[in-house]
């Protein structure tokens, strides 16, 4: 029974270095966006926001009926 010998404790971290690489890009697969894709949403809400705000109705004067 003669093999390698191996020291756990490199195995282990290199392990846990491949998990950690390997949820990492997992996560940016799910929930990276580009910085194009963020500007891009970040003016359509603006753009709602604005369009929203040009049909609100003002505060009505105490005493109008």
């Amino acid at each position: 029974m003669s093999g390698e010998v191996v020291n756990l404790r490199r195995v282990r971290k290199a392990k846990a270095r491949t998990d950690h690489a390997d949820k990492a890009a997992e996560n940016r697969v799910r929930f990276g966006r580009t910085l194009a894709d963020r500007q891009t949403q970040a003016d359509i809400e603006a753009k709602a926001s604005r369009h929203l705000d040009g049909h609100r109705l003002g505060p009505s004067a105490p005493g109008d009926d």
